[in-house]
């Protein structure tokens, strides 16, 4: 799938993420009604559906993660914008794994800039290159 319109699904699916977080809808129907309001590619709307039930059935490993690499901000006090972000990307970097962990924390960081507040790309950066840095120095004692 080409590069843009993975982007566009990951904008998609950050804003289903969001909108479940508020109303409590069954996530197909608002991933199917955002993904055709979107005007998205069979493959993109797959793409979208597989990050946001990812995301769903991962939420507790995920915030874990969060929690251990921001420990300065509880999960649930984080914007819920930067909140679903790095969920999304750290999905992407343990579980969903199709594409290199730069590229998912790349695409966290656009997000970050198109959607977040003035420090949300500093924010999930420092976030997720920790998380990297983890990741790489486990890999080198194993």
């Amino acid at each position: 799938m080409p590069k843009g319109l993975r982007h566009r699904a990951r904008i998609a699916a950050l804003q289903i993420l969001f909108e479940l977080e508020f109303v409590a809808k069954p996530p197909k129907n608002v991933v199917e009604r955002t993904t055709q309001q979107k005007e998205l590619s069979e493959s993109a709307s797959q793409f979208a559906e597989d990050i946001v039930t990812g995301v769903i059935a991962n939420k507790e490993f995920l915030d874990s993660i969060i929690g251990k690499f921001a420990p300065a901000f509880p999960v649930s006090m984080l914007a819920p914008t930067d909140r679903n972000i790095l969920r999304m990307a750290l999905y992407e970097i343990y579980l969903y794994k199709t594409v290199p962990p730069k590229v998912a924390i790349n695409e966290a960081i656009e997000l970050a800039k198109e959607f977040g507040s003035e420090t949300s790309p500093k924010f999930v950066n420092g976030v997720l290159g920790s998380v990297m840095n983890n990741i790489s120095q486990s890999n080198k004692t194993d």
